[in-house]
């Protein structure tokens, strides 16, 4: 019996490198699956700072006034913002909780997590007016069609459930072996080489 195409996207899943992974830019990363689909995939890194930039500084630098007066706007500075992937670097996109939402721009994922790419939303975030919890990534990572499949296929990538935590807080540093914990793998137990048994 064949599988219906549904259930082999990971749209609102994990995938978290195993320790072999060749291209150094994903070394020990967790990706959050924003899209994917038989015309490819796309994904948010979510435990790699950007080093060197506060989200403050950010809106200054994109001319964005942000509401000293709102109590809400003050948890702007609890915002990180990470490399989000290799593909471009100089684009924003906001990862966030679905209590924020603007038709025709805001992508739903699952699981009350959404991505945004305009603006609009740090205008918002820098008014009080954003979403509850978000994390601003620079790039994206993405994969043309059948590649993703390619690589889990190959031993690259596991997969596996997402949660707000691992998505949002700010440990930045225990992500990889949080995600791993999550779907039950020790990462002592990991080999360093991919490919097949």
């Amino acid at each position: 019996m064949q599988s219906s195409p549904d259930s082999v996207y990971l749209d609102g899943h994990l995938l978290i490198a195993m320790p072999g992974m060749p291209d150094d830019r994903f070394n020990r990363a967790v990706v959050y699956v924003c899209a994917h689909s038989e015309e490819g995939a796309m994904g948010i890194i979510v435990n790699k700072a950007a080093p060197d930039i506060a989200f403050a500084d950010l809106l200054t630098q994109l001319g964005i006034a942000r509401d000293y007066d709102d109590p809400e706007a003050a948890s702007i500075d609890d915002i990180s913002i990470h490399r989000g992937g290799p593909v471009e670097t100089g684009r924003g996109f906001v990862l966030h909780t679905a209590d924020y939402f603007l038709e025709n721009v805001t992508l739903p994922i699952a699981d009350d997590v959404c991505l945004t790419a305009t603006l609009d939303i740090l205008r918002a975030i820098a008014g009080g007016r954003g979403p509850h919890e978000a994390i601003l990534a620079l790039g994206y990572a993405g994969w043309a069609p059948t590649q993703l499949e390619a690589e889990i296929q190959a031993n690259g990538w596991l997969h596996g459930p997402a949660d707000a935590a691992i998505l949002f807080d700010g440990d930045v540093d225990s992500k990889y072996d949080r995600a791993l914990a999550k779907i039950g793998v020790d990462p002592a137990m990991l080999s360093m080489d991919a490919g097949h048994a």
